[in-house]
């Protein structure tokens, strides 16, 4: 069963008239409603708030890492293990092809349903996690492989065991190396990209944004508790944060949005598959078409650039 947010229901009962029309055969009211869906989608989605737009960066039904690796990816195969703790299944790492091009994606998965869930950790890597993302980056750029990067996260764990672990080391340790990874590198928000955990698999030649993902430092739940003492304001907090792709994009922080289907990654899925492949595969042939000196110092100088001020 399809999940529908609040400023949703209008498009769930017309999709339900739809479904009716085509078990009835009725050919001229299945058209007048396509219509009316085409615009009532227009008309919601074209005008959604930060908060609205946070919504759907979580919505339940929106694809993950897995989802996109196996709806873009053949001849795949997964790595595992950091090789010196354990293997973290909140971090995923596919050896495959998109397209012609062979590729190393690393991802960040939530999982779904309760077991998978809590196997997953709910999307939060611990230091293993990033250690195995680095060792793959790192296989990848022995082999000079491309890589492409699905961020999503709420955060890196915080829990004890992964700062016994040197959480914060681990995550200081993939900015380092990634900026200096030796192989075109494309990392893309598909969902959630929060903080540390984020930015962990987010030092790139390319870092695009999903239409309707966000990307902070902060949660703007964790934001309101600590500005207001009051989590129940993450809306006013949304609105002041500026996280979506449209601000970061208007900011400088981000290079790309890439243009998932109007209607959301939610409800159409093999869209928003096929707008990360075709952006991959798009970036990575003018990365190839660079020199490597051309591009580690582009990639220096973007990394270098937020901050930057003029008096």
């Amino acid at each position: 069963m399809a999940t529908y947010l609040k400023f949703e229901q209008k498009i769930k009962t017309l999709q339900e008239d739809i479904i009716s029309a085509q078990v009835r055969h009725d050919e001229s009211e299945l058209e007048k409603l396509k219509k009316t869906l085409d615009k009532e989608v227009g008309k919601i989605y074209k005008n959604l708030s930060d908060f609205q737009k946070l919504q759907l960066a979580r919505h339940i039904d929106r694809p993950y890492a897995l989802d996109y690796i196996n709806l873009i990816m053949r001849d795949k195969y997964e790595i595992h293990g950091d090789r010196h703790f354990r293997d973290d299944a909140a971090i995923l790492c596919y050896m495959g092809y998109i397209g012609d091009e062979k590729v190393m994606v690393i991802g960040e998965q939530k999982g779904r349903g309760t077991k998978n869930k809590i196997r997953r950790n709910f999307g939060m890597p611990h230091p293993e996690g990033y250690r195995k993302a680095l060792r793959a980056a790192k296989m990848a750029e022995k082999f000079g492989i491309p890589v492409l990067m699905l961020v999503d996260t709420p955060g890196a764990y915080p829990g004890l065991g992964a700062e016994e672990r040197n959480q914060s080391e681990a995550i200081a340790r993939n900015l380092l190396e990634l900026a200096d990874l030796d192989t075109p590198t494309i990392s893309i928000v598909i969902g959630e990209g929060g903080s540390g955990g984020a930015l962990a698999i987010g030092v790139a030649d390319k870092f695009a944004m999903m239409r309707y993902s966000v990307f902070s430092v902060i949660s703007p739940e964790g934001c309101s508790a600590i500005l207001w003492s009051d989590p129940a304001k993450a809306e006013v907090a949304t609105n002041a944060m500026k996280i979506t792709s449209g601000d970061l994009k208007e900011l400088g922080l981000i290079d790309d949005i890439i243009d998932e289907p109007l209607i959301g990654a939610h409800r159409d899925k093999d869209g928003a598959a096929t707008a990360i492949a075709d952006y991959f595969l798009k970036e990575l042939a003018l990365l190839k078409a660079m020199s490597s000196e051309e591009r580690m110092s582009a990639r220096y100088n973007k990394l270098v650039a937020p901050g930057a001020f003029s008096e």
